[in-house]
């Protein structure tokens, strides 16, 4: 088995090496004899030390200019040499129970990928109840959340990857055509819910109840024009950190 974990990063100083750690540890944590892995950090074109702090903790780095999280993560795949890739986002970490799941999930020979749940300590009551939605949808209709998705790297390019003409809300996407892909061969996808992603709850801290409801009202009433539009996606695309 070889597995490239790909990390799209746009200006993630802060976190990038605390998601550089987690991944180590829970891949160390799992060796064994025929297993490999490689570990790529997409630099979006960021403007602070994420290439050069994710180079430094022994990652490859990889650059990708135009600031997208679908083409990010594309590129790292493109670069990527293993037969399953997994993404996860660069606010958030992995952790050795998930990783043999994962893991086992592979070895079973009867998926073509999965997502997970996730769990975000310190949210606001509103960021929890806005995730336990979340999960109850993300469980029922088998979608991934872009913080974690793990799939077959030949299925990934047979289905073209994340959808380029989309600035959010990719991994849906990905997850139904995942699906359809894994249907003509008898292969599921499915949403690991024994140990949960942890990931940051940084976005309900930095941005308003106010300004998350005007972000999730813009999709919801248009989705087609949001989605397709950075410039109606301030939440994932104006630069907060």
């Amino acid at each position: 088995m070889y597995l490239s974990i790909i990390i799209p990063a746009f200006n993630e100083a802060r976190l990038i090496l605390q998601c550089l750690d987690s991944v180590s540890k829970s891949l160390a944590a799992n060796q064994r004899p025929g297993f490999k892995y490689e570990i790529i950090v997409v630099d979006n074109n960021s403007t602070d030390d994420t290439a050069k702090l994710a180079r430094n903790a022994g990652a490859r780095v990889v650059f990708e200019p135009i600031n997208q999280i679908g083409r990010a993560r594309n590129a790292g795949a493109a670069s990527a040499g293993g037969d399953w890739f997994l993404f996860v986002d660069a606010d958030s970490l992995l952790n050795q129970d998930m990783i043999a799941d994962i893991l086992k999930m592979i070895d079973s020979g009867q998926y073509v990928g999965c997502g997970s749940v996730m769990r975000m300590p310190d949210s606001p009551w509103w960021g929890t109840l806005i995730l336990k939605v979340w999960t109850v949808i993300s469980v029922t209709f088998r979608w991934a959340s872009g913080a974690l998705v793990v799939c077959r790297a030949d299925a990934f390019r047979d289905v073209g990857g994340f959808s380029q003409d989309l600035y959010a809300a990719d991994e849906i996407d990905l997850s139904r055509l995942l699906k359809q892909w894994g249907r003509k061969r008898r292969l599921k996808f499915t949403i690991l819910k024994r140990f949960p992603l942890v990931t940051s709850a940084r976005k309900l801290r930095l941005y308003s109840g106010r300004e998350m409801a005007s972000q999730f009202f813009q999709v919801l009433l248009s989705p087609r024009k949001s989605l397709q539009n950075k410039k109606k996606l301030p939440v994932w695309y104006d630069g907060r950190r």
